[in-house]
């Protein structure tokens, strides 16, 4: 049984969680999904510029806080 939600109509906080909840079913299935090739290149660039000091590393709660009060 499929129902159809009215995204629209949803706050943005409610869309955010939406596509949390989402990321977190998809991410249980990670094995099944394979990766774009471009995705490792990326993978690498960032690696570097984390070695090299240009990147730096932030906690996933830390980086969701900073998202939604730039966007909001």
């Amino acid at each position: 049984m499929q129902s159809t939600i009215e995204i629209r109509h949803l706050s943005r906080e409610e869309k955010l969680k939406v596509m949390e909840a989402i990321w977190e079913d998809l991410s249980r299935e990670d094995e099944a999904v394979d990766s774009p090739d471009w995705h490792q290149k990326a993978l690498q660039e960032t690696e570097q510029r984390l070695s090299s000091g240009q990147e730096k590393i932030v906690d996933w709660q830390s980086a969701k806080k900073e998202l939604r009060a730039r966007f909001e």
